[in-house]
């Protein structure tokens, strides 16, 4: 994402790998479209947007500044996507942050919003590169690892949090094998972390969603490396859909699995993963492929874009304050009481 002061712009991840092409937001309700759109995705990412979208929906009302307002502003971008916290968590110290300052004129309001969304951004690749360090530590100098859906620097606001452990263990001299699952319906492993991957100078493999059993199976895998869209306070995950799936497969042939999670990914107002709201998405997502249609007419579709596993099933959840490991009810409550 590019932050000018005035725009936000967003490489439409929906054309990549074949066209890198910015859509460029000048209002909130712009910004809220390319949320909802999947033009950017990626928890972290989608926060980070909402963070200067809200800036920019301040902007539209300088003329008439109020919290009622700016309360519509965000109400509009937390309506997009249900899932990822970090949308939610991105906008509400976007609004306090307005809330404390009411009482300056706008343009002193406005900077002030102005510099926390970039504290926001600028935290979050920080962030990301504290995960990084300190989860390449579980893997081996030589390691294979499984990921899903894409958790790089396009999900995030640079260098990725499941991909940034990878790009983490490359700085530190380790070779790195990945399989990439393609992540149906929308593909966001074969389109955009292959992509990313084959970028860092990856050993990069592309396999179909169906095939991970047979290559943990049949081949070395050390581990499965994901994101997450939100984390219950009992450690339970929502990530893309097929992560539970991979999960339990893990769990049959003895494979890692690891979560790569900022704190503000994890929603302690939630006691577990029954709680989390699952997003469904658009049913022509799974009867076409990139326009074309693969279905039969009529035919009934189901497409939850997340699914839960259950908090025993993981190995570690790898934050910026360091590697909690289970039972993570305790590991999380002690993190937030620092």
């Amino acid at each position: 994402m590019r932050w000018d002061g005035k725009s936000l712009e967003l490489i439409d991840q929906r054309k990549l790998p074949h066209v890198e092409e910015y859509v460029k937001c000048q209002t909130s309700e712009c910004v809220a479209t390319a949320i909802k759109d999947m033009i950017v995705r990626g928890a972290p990412a989608i926060g980070a947007s909402a963070a200067f979208g809200y800036v920019l929906g301040a902007m539209e009302n300088e003329s008439n500044l109020s919290v009622e307002r700016m309360k519509k502003v965000k109400e509009t971008l937390a309506h997009t996507r249900p899932t990822a916290v970090n949308l939610f968590w991105a906008l509400d110290r976007m609004h306090r942050k307005f809330v404390e300052n009411a009482s300056l004129s706008a343009p002193d309001l406005i900077a002030i919003l102005k510099e926390e969304a970039e504290k926001i951004a600028q935290e979050d690749i920080q962030v990301n590169k504290q995960m990084g360090n300190f989860g390449q530590e579980l893997l081996p100098n030589d390691a294979t690892v499984i990921t899903h859906c894409n958790a790089g620097a396009l999900a995030t606001v640079d260098y990725g949090t499941a991909v940034g452990v990878i790009h983490s263990a490359l700085d530190h001299g380790k070779k790195i094998h990945a399989y990439v699952d393609e992540t149906r319906p929308y593909l966001q492993g074969a389109r955009l972390t292959a992509w990313e991957l084959m970028k860092l100078g990856v050993d990069t493999t592309l396999i179909c969603d169906n095939m991970a059993g047979w290559i943990m199976k049949t081949r070395k895998v050390d581990a499965i490396i994901v994101g997450a869209d939100r984390i219950a306070a009992n450690g339970d995950t929502a990530n893309k859909i097929g992560t539970y799936s991979l999960a339990s497969l893990a769990k049959k042939h003895g494979v890692k699995v690891y979560v790569a999670a900022p704190l503000s990914t994890i929603d302690v107002k939630i006691e577990n993963g029954s709680k989390i709201p699952i997003e469904e998405r658009s049913h022509e997502e799974v009867t076409h492929i990139q326009g074309v249609k693969i279905a039969p007419d009529g035919v009934k579709v189901y497409n939850p874009a997340f699914d839960v596993t259950d908090a025993e099933m993981i190995d570690a959840i790898i934050t910026e304050k360091g590697v909690l490991r289970y039972p993570y009810t305790e590991s999380i409550k002690k993190l937030f009481e620092r």
